[in-house]
């Protein structure tokens, strides 16, 4: 990972030139090449279930929560670590009456 020497923005790599996402500035490729990881997609594993068709279904309810949107005591959780390791894990629910989602950081 590069970062600008502007402002401190992170920058990616356009037509073999490191470019600022955030002023546009442009500079050479820190390290060698074998330094830089890009990846194209993420494995199933890793995706947090944020989008509306997600099938939380299935998943374990919890009903110490309250739907703000319904009422409703009753959702289906998730739980991704979100944060660094020594950061508790984020609950990602999904109402069981009307489908409302929200998160909860411990």
């Amino acid at each position: 990972m590069q970062f600008c020497d502007e402002c401190g923005s992170m920058m990616k790599k356009v037509d073999g030139v490191m470019v600022c996402s955030s002023c546009g500035y442009e500079a050479e490729q820190e390290g060698g090449v074998e330094e830089f990881i890009s990846t194209t997609e993420q494995t199933g594993d890793e995706l947090i279930e944020t989008s509306e068709d997600a099938n939380f279904e299935g998943k374990p309810t919890a009903k110490d929560v309250t739907c703000d949107d319904c009422g409703n005591g009753k959702a289906w959780y998730t739980i991704k670590q979100t944060g660094s390791a020594d950061e508790p894990p984020t609950r990602f629910f999904k109402c069981t009456e009307c489908g409302n989602r929200w998160r909860e950081y411990n």
